[in-house]
């Protein structure tokens, strides 16, 4: 018994230790936002500054422009992470609960693009927005950001459609609703933790973005979102740290938010899609 004990309190001694050197950098970066420049380099493994520089953030947010980057990236993640979640919702029920031919081709085919790097079909993209009339623009941006398969959150649909009871549809056709509305007010419902997964991942990775923001906004610096911002702190001959960490810090804080307060919904998704 003490033997086992022993062993718990090494693995959690050893976890914890983990933990912090895990957690270091981005307690770094939180405590750089509030040095100088010159405080950052001399400062070594320090983390307390001198004199908090809260002044820093307000460079950020004004002088950088990150209030206008703050926004654009609010209206493009928010856009795109509905229009994902619809999208896949609708491919994952298809592909769940109609048996129809090819289907399993068709799985394969979707799956196998998961492994097509995103470098590869900015091209296309690129000139099918263009082709409609949105470059430069906030609508460009989400229409690419939502483009592609998103095979991930399909599959996490599909997977949890395929458990829910044919009972429920059969009775949805006796009150005379189709398949789309089935859909919409039966089985959208049910899918509360494949919702938050899917919107919680995305928001994740399309407020972090860098490549497409780049691209589709390259001629118009106004349109740029929080990740492409930073840029703003580089100069041809010198870098403002101070003000890239205060800026990165900002950037941080939403996705550490919305993890924090929906990670329940999280956990739930992910095991309900995997017990099946």
């Amino acid at each position: 018994m003490r033997s086992k004990h022993l062993g718990q309190g090494i693995l959690h001694t050893f976890l914890i230790l983990l933990g912090i050197v895990w957690i270091y950098p981005f307690v770094w970066m939180l405590s750089s936002s509030l040095k100088t420049n010159v405080e950052i380099f001399n400062s070594g493994i320090k983390l307390l500054p001198e004199t908090p520089q809260w002044d820093n953030y307000v460079r950020a947010w004004t002088e950088a422009n990150f209030s206008g980057y703050f926004l654009n990236t609010v209206i493009v993640t928010i856009s795109t992470v509905v229009i994902v979640v619809v999208m896949c919702a609708l491919t994952g029920y298809a592909l769940g609960r109609v048996n129809f031919p090819g289907r399993n081709l068709f799985i394969a085919a979707i799956t196998a693009t998961m492994f097509l790097p995103k470098g590869y079909t900015i091209i296309p993209i690129y000139q099918v927005i263009k082709a409609i009339g949105l470059l430069n623009t906030l609508p460009g941006i989400i229409v690419a950001e939502s483009s592609g398969a998103h095979v991930l959150f399909i599959l996490l649909f599909m997977t949890y459609f395929m458990k829910v009871p044919h009972e429920l549809e059969e009775a949805a056709e006796v009150d005379g609703m189709g398949f789309l509305r089935t859909f919409w007010h039966v089985m959208l419902p049910l899918s509360k933790p494949m919702i938050a997964t899917t919107a919680i991942m995305q928001f994740i990775w399309t407020w972090n973005s860098f490549f497409y923001p780049l691209v589709f906004t390259l001629n118009n610096p106004d349109l740029r979102t929080l990740a492409v911002g930073m840029f703003s702190f580089f100069g041809e001959h010198s870098v403002d740290w101070s003000g890239v960490t205060a800026g990165a810090s900002i950037s941080l804080i939403p996705i550490i938010l919305v993890f924090v307060f929906f990670q329940r919904y999280f956990i739930e998704g992910i095991s309900g899609s995997v017990k099946g």
